[in-house]
Order: C-alpha cells, then structure tokens, then sequence
C-alpha cells in the first residue's frame, strides 16, 4: 500500500532579508530531511530573506495606477506595484486586477500580497526568480530533498484557493501517461498529470494560514524525485498558444 506523508516543519521565526534561510529549516526540521523528501515552501519566507518585499512609502504611483485604483477603490501605491510585477493586465474587474507576471503565472494581483507580509504598509512580492531560489535552497539544505516553493492561487470557474508550484527543484512537476494504457487497456491520449500542483496541495493541508508554519514535509513521493534539479515550475505553464479562455 503506498502512503504519503506530511510533516509540518514548526519553529521557524519571523524570516528577515538575509537570513540564512536553509540553516533555519534545517535547524527546525531536526535532522528529518532525506534526498527523497520533498520540502515544501511558502513564497513569502523565500521572498523576506531574497529582500523582495516593498515599503508602500517607497512607491510612487504612475498615472496610470492611480486611474485604476480610483476605480477600484485601492491604494494606488498598492497598484503600482501590481503593475511593476506584471508583463500584462488581463483582466481589471471590480476590486481584482488579473495579471500575467513577468514568469509567466496568470494570477490575482501579480502575487502581489499584504498578509503575513510583517507591517500594514508593506508588500511582499513573488520572488525574482522561483526556480533558481528552489534550486539554491536545495543545495544548501542537508540531504538535498527536492524543494518546491507554492503560492496559492485562484482557479477559473471554482470557488477557493489551491496552492500550487511556482518554483521547483528536483521533482517531476508532470507525470505524463499520454501513450500508455490504463489498466483495462485503452489508450491514455491525454493524462498528463500535475502532481507538482497536487503536492503542493496536499503540503498545505498540513498547515494553516494564521499558523506561522511556511514549511511542510512531504513524504512518499521518491518515485517523482531525481537528483537533477529537472525543469522546474515553468514546465506546468501551458503556451499561449494552447489558451483557449483568455
């Protein structure tokens, strides 16, 4: 019987830029993590100790941001910066700006978030490059587990939000059975798998958002694991070519 685990790492303190973020969960975990681990992160902790947070004191709002936040009943400063993250706006509806950022994630606010973000005036921003911090994070850790960081996103036409990878290192993000067969032998055409997605799911199952838990354990996922670092997260962006709503 297979069995997956989740294992909340607790213990790790407010996270500053600079911080020696792999000795901290290395520290917490106590020794747990193993090559064929899968360490599961939250952004924010990723972008606090990258420095990629923004002082609404520091922004000046375009025009442009402005025109938007009088619409939308927002802070403009807030704003820009929404739009300083974004290659592009897609959707600007009542209060919610949909924007693609310049990774390439189609997402509310360009990831941009006050929450657990350290200070009413301050906003964290995705980090500069998710893959590259999941590849350096694996390195420095003991043991080497794959590393996933997640944000949660939206999801068009269901309610709620999933968290999902937007950074990843030595896991497969995609399990493809296009080719194969199911077990009553009928052509699998179109199975392709986001089990990255899933695990970051589930990892935060493990966790709640008012919990000061940015980590999780995952467990049982070996077969996934490699000891390359493999394509990371920009594997799951499906090509604008393939886009069949926006």
């Amino acid at each position: 019987m297979s069995r997956i685990e989740l294992l909340a790492v607790e213990g790790l303190p407010e996270i500053n830029a600079g911080d020696d973020l792999a000795a901290l969960i290395a520290a917490a975990a106590d020794q747990r993590l193993a090559s064929d681990d899968l360490l599961v992160v939250a952004h924010k902790v990723i972008s606090k100790a990258e420095g990629s947070v923004v002082e609404l004191a520091d922004v000046k709002p375009s025009p442009r941001a402005i025109e938007l936040a009088e619409r939308q009943g927002r802070d403009p400063r807030q704003v820009e910066v929404i739009l300083q993250q974004s290659a592009e706006v897609i959707r600007d509806v009542g209060e919610l700006l949909v924007c693609r950022t310049h990774h390439g994630f189609i997402c509310a606010n360009a990831g941009v978030d006050g929450s657990n973000s350290g200070g009413d005036s301050r906003l964290v921003l995705l980090p500069r490059d998710p893959d590259a911090s999941a590849r350096a994070l694996r390195a420095a850790l003991p043991g080497h587990p794959a590393v996933m960081i997640t944000d949660s996103f939206g999801r068009a036409w269901r309610l709620g939000q999933v968290d999902v990878a937007i950074g990843l290192a030595g896991l497969r993000p995609l399990d493809d059975w296009r080719g194969g067969t199911d077990r009553e032998g009928r052509a699998l055409s179109a199975t392709l798998i986001a089990v990255a997605d899933q695990a970051a799911a589930a990892a935060d199952l493990a966790r709640t958002k008012d919990g000061a838990c940015p980590a999780v354990i995952v467990r049982g996922l070996g077969r996934l694991i490699s000891a390359d670092d493999g394509p990371g997260a920009q594997a799951l962006l499906r090509p604008a070519s393939e886009d069949r709503f926006l």
